[in-house]
């Protein structure tokens, strides 16, 4: 088996990159060396908001890979990773401005350089219409996992036992979602209000036409290759998965810096922490030892889907939401490993 610090290598090489970058942005930036400290430690920040944030997000993500073929694993652990850094933390942020502001993508960048100030109220303008997509989308992720007639295993019975046996009533989680997403439209000022609506039935639609899209892929890939499990039906769920993870993280960033480049180096090294501790559970096949732990993570899922519900109310700290989830996870680890300790775990 593979040591446990080789894994970290190279997380370890780009966040010395990564904070190597932010400091002689830092200097250029500001021109003064309290300016570049002052950018490295933000950087450092960032960093650490993104892999606290995005634990919940590796567990998923291993649950799905350990069903795909190789070849797609290695396409999802490099061109996802470049996706996930340079789509999600750079692209992202400069589409919703220019699709706010109504500018081209280079001036969007532009804009982003000359006044990052500007960049950043137009991205927190634009964070009821994000909260309501990625809140939407990843609570169709946590209703569709528990509301599942197959699912054999339970870690909060009383709960579980009985969403399980929801699974016959079609369409339930969808009713629910939009149930949701209506409450907080009607809560909303009515022009706020529309957009969430808006954007709330947009990440339904996403999230189902990914679904449907995957059945149609994956399914035509076991034809050709009957061994064939998870194709690219697998890949864009997890890329759209990886996207509404990202929403709060790349939102949150702007509450430290309004400089687009030190988020991007920060969520990056995030990032690329992530996708090593997607690889670690996969292959040491950590899920499988503890029971419970992808139990944590969804209902963590579901947690987060709430709060980015909320924030179109009110600002919730990162901080608290990296908390829960951590809480979360901890508690479903410590409950797997109760269940490996007792008569029935052996």
């Amino acid at each position: 088996m593979t040591p446990l610090w080789s894994y970290f290598r190279l997380p370890v090489f780009f966040t010395v990159l990564g904070l190597v970058l932010a400091f002689w942005l830092g200097l250029a930036t500001t021109g003064t060396l309290s300016g570049a400290m002052s950018f490295l430690l933000i950087g450092a920040v960032l960093a650490v908001l993104e892999i606290s944030l995005s634990f919940d997000n590796a567990i998923v993500n291993a649950n799905k890979l350990k069903d795909m073929t190789p070849k797609w694993q290695h396409r999802f652990l490099t061109w996802g990773i470049i996706i996930a850094v340079f789509g999600m933390r750079i692209l992202f942020p400069l589409s919703v401005v220019a699709l706010a502001a109504q500018i081209g993508p280079m001036a969007a960048v532009a804009l982003a350089m000359s006044d990052p100030q500007e960049y950043a109220l137009i991205m927190e303008e634009s964070q009821v219409s994000i909260s309501a997509f990625g809140g939407t989308f990843l609570m169709m992720v946590a209703l569709t996992y528990f509301i599942d007639g197959d699912k054999d295993v339970d870690w909060l019975c009383a709960v579980e036992e009985r969403l399980r046996a929801c699974a016959s009533i079609r369409g339930l989680a969808i009713a629910v979602v939009l149930a949701v997403a209506l409450g907080f439209t009607l809560v909303l000022p009515e022009e706020e209000g529309s957009r969430f609506l808006f954007a709330a039935v947009c990440g339904l639609l996403i999230f189902l036409a990914v679904e449907l899209l995957g059945q149609i892929l994956d399914a035509s890939e076991e034809t050709r290759h009957l061994a064939a499990r998870g194709g690219l039906g697998a890949f864009l769920y997890l890329e759209v998965l990886d996207a509404s993870f990202s929403f709060d993280g790349v939102i949150g960033a702007f509450a430290l810096t309004q400089n687009l480049f030190l988020i991007a180096i920060g969520l990056g090294i995030g990032a690329f922490y992530v996708r090593t501790m997607t690889i670690m559970l996969v292959e040491r096949k950590t899920l499988a030892q503890f029971r419970y732990l992808e139990h944590g993570a969804f209902y963590s899922i579901m947690v987060l889907s709430i709060i980015m519900f909320a924030q179109s109310l009110m600002h919730i700290p990162e901080l608290i939401t990296g908390l829960i989830g951590a809480a979360l996870i901890g508690l479903s680890l410590v409950s797997s490993i109760r269940h490996n300790r007792s008569p029935e775990g052996h």
